[in-house]
């Protein structure tokens, strides 16, 4: 069987030779056995769904976290001969409409959307009418709540595959503890036997962690890249930090350039191309600057700052030394940074009250509806409602599908706008006299100012003959056959709602504790990484250990398998080519924090606060509010109301956040 997949794959890729795990994992889909596939970051992943897309009778739907990974992966795949494709927000509608057709007629072989794809109600109207082959979840450690990077959205694709009769998956990760592997197979219904898993060892990366005090980084940083040669990234935490950075290795004489998600998606792509030309030898980046990135030869990456979790770091290191070479990973490392991380986890925690805002808002506004028992609501909106960011937001909706109190409908744009492209009698001159008439009863409920008309959902559907469904479709054909041109804004999500299990006393306490018990294992997870930094035994066997890699063990590395399982059993194990191997093994400290603001002044600051906010806000001003304005966190009710110019926002940004809720509790009592 493997000789006739390695002809099949020097056929399709021109490759002599599979990586290790990828045989094995085509096979097993071959054979039509869900799969998956944990190997290290560019080991290789994707070509297990590819060469087996190009064997299956039907499309292959990849989902995948991120634009830039999306875009390199069909720039690889045309480059070879294969029909792939994507829809995305930068496609104009004539891109995506020549798409669908593509998709339609059965051209493409694969197809690559986000998860957030799914809530276009005029994406999923399409999809339901193709026939799946498979769906590809890359990046499918976001699907676990117990991982890193988890998204509510990817808890809803088991759904998703389920109701679009998909009969094959394949989970593809690079990073997946013991826990969360066994939660990602049994969410796909992926026996053990299936987790094709290679192993998280790679003997040609150096790791170093080298304890610097925080006033010596730059200059730390600066003489660590001159001994380094090839490209590398430095990763940095905040964005000022990274445009800070790149401007002092500039002016040192280093080809360097700063890299975050607040530039433009133009500015972004231009520097990662000169980088990937080797035009750029440096790349400053926050964690925007990753998952598209496939460049072999990065011979270097520096953490300036520390990585969110032990996760985020080995996906990390994992860019450098991809073509097999000698690459060096070195963490500049102490404990200043610590609060800004940690900071970060507080900052996402709904406030109880805010959690019985959204319940309430729920209850009312379900009650009142004209249809049965739905709800319909729009994130933005909510979340500014609630002062609850969306993500947390998210993450709450979704407890609530998990506990049957909410169940997804549909989604759909709240607004349609239209322009025809031909006098309306050609346009209804084209059909019988019964789409005529249906084209009419559409056209007449939609309010035309000058050259676009916004279309009146609410007073069409009062007539309940006419069915949602059907619009979409008539206005999606006219739009393909250059009728019409069609826009669509303002996504509304629509869920059933369970009253009963929804007037449960308990039930805001028990959505509280949960984030309250996330938050927890968020500041435990950075425990995790601070507790590896300083590790005395073998920096490459702990991550083997944390990753649940028995291939390391099993490979000469161990006399004894149960050491797998038991740490302080692996002191005697060594890779040779970390610090601790090299016998220094890093103790990390903490500059001196800075004076705390007077008590006068953090007063003032809190009147200005009340200020600012006076008539804006129901409640009154918690004490969580004013913790996240002297941390510098964002909170919608901060976004509306222009708090971040006060004086006072963020004037504790040096201090973690369990300090400076102790202190401003002490004034509150005042």
């Amino acid at each position: 069987m493997e000789n006739s997949l390695e002809s099949l794959l020097k056929q399709s890729f021109g490759y002599d030779h599979f990586r290790p795990g990828q045989a094995k994992v085509v096979s097993q889909l071959l054979a039509g056995k869900s799969s998956l596939a944990i190997f290290p970051t560019g080991s290789g992943k994707s070509l297990c769904y590819q060469l087996t897309a190009l064997h299956l009778p039907h499309l292959t739907l990849v989902v995948s976290p991120l634009l830039a990974l999306m875009k390199d992966q069909l720039a690889f795949l045309q480059s070879k001969g294969v029909k792939a494709a994507s829809i995305d927000s930068t496609l104009k509608s004539n891109q995506t409409q020549e798409v669908m057709q593509a998709v339609r007629s059965g051209e493409l072989n694969i197809l690559m959307v986000s998860v957030e794809r799914f809530k276009n109600e005029r994406f999923r109207q399409f999809i339901q009418s193709v026939p799946i082959s498979m769906l590809v979840v890359d990046e499918a450690h976001c699907i676990s709540e117990w991982g890193h990077n988890f998204r509510p959205d990817y808890l809803k694709l088991p759904s998703y595959c389920h109701a679009l009769n998909i009969p094959l998956v394949l989970l593809l990760t690079a990073t997946a503890t013991r826990q969360v592997k066994h939660d990602m197979a049994a969410k796909f219904s992926i026996e053990n036997k299936d987790i094709v898993q290679t192993g998280f060892y790679r003997d040609n990366l150096d790791l170093t962690v080298l304890p610097v005090p925080q006033e010596q980084k730059k200059q730390q940083l600066c003489e660590t890249i001159l001994q380094q040669s090839g490209a590398g990234i430095v990763y940095v935490t905040l964005q000022q930090t990274a445009e800070e950075v790149a401007k002092h290795l500039q002016q040192q004489g280093i080809n360097a350039s700063a890299y975050h998600a607040g530039f433009d998606s133009e500015t972004r792509h231009n520097i990662q191309q000169q980088f990937m030309a080797d035009n750029t030898q440096v790349i400053v980046a926050t964690i925007a600057f990753g998952m598209g990135i496939d460049k072999s030869n990065i011979r270097f990456v520096i953490h300036y700052d520390l990585s969110k979790s032990i996760e985020n770091y080995s996906q990390e290191i994992g860019r450098a030394g991809r073509d097999g070479q000698a690459s060096f990973c070195i963490t500049l490392a102490n404990l200043d940074g610590l609060n800004v991380m940690e900071n970060f986890v507080y900052g996402d925690t709904p406030e109880f009250s805010a959690i019985e805002q959204v319940l309430a808002a729920i209850s009312q506004e379900s009650e009142n509806t004209a249809y049965d028992c739905e709800w319909h609501t729009q994130i933005l909106t909510l979340s500014n409602h609630t002062n609850i960011k969306q993500l947390p937001l998210k993450t709450l909706l979704v407890q609530l599908e998990l506990q049957s109190i909410l169940s997804p409908k549909y989604s759909y744009f709240a607004d349609y706008r239209i322009k025809l492209l031909q006098p309306k009698e050609n346009i209804l001159a084209v059909f019988d006299q019964s789409r005529q008439q249906f084209l009419n009863r559409v056209f007449s409920a939609v309010q035309f100012k000058r050259v676009w008309g916004t279309l009146n959902f609410e007073a069409l559907l009062q007539d309940k003959s006419i069915d949602r469904g059907r619009v979409i479709s008539a206005l999606e054909y006219l739009h393909e056959q250059h009728f019409i041109e069609l826009e669509s804004k303002t996504m509304t999500e629509v869920f059933s709602v369970n009253r009963k299990l929804l007037n449960n006393e308990s039930l805001a306490n028990q959505l509280y504790q949960y984030f309250l018990e996330k938050e927890q294992k968020e500041i435990n997870r950075i425990a995790q990484l601070i507790s590896f930094f300083q590790h005395e035994t073998c920096l490459t066997t702990y991550l083997a250990h944390y990753f649940d890699d028995k291939n390391y063990f099993n490979n000469s590395h161990s006399s004894s398998l149960s050491a797998v399982n038991n740490l302080t059993e692996q002191s005697n194990m060594a890779c040779g080519h970390c610090s601790v191997c090299r016998g220094k093994p890093a103790r990390l400290m903490a500059s001196a924090t800075g004076e705390w603001p007077t008590d006068a002044q953090l007063n003032e600051d809190m009147k200005m606060l009340q200020q600012q906010l006076l008539n804006k806000v129901v409640e009154p001003i918690t004490l969580t509010i004013y913790c996240r304005f002297f941390a510098g966190l964002a909170m919608p009710i901060f976004s509306q109301n222009k708090v971040r110019k006060l004086p006072g926002f963020a004037r504790c940004q040096q201090f973690r956040f369990i300090e400076i809720k102790e202190k401003i509790a002490q004034l509150m009592t005042f």
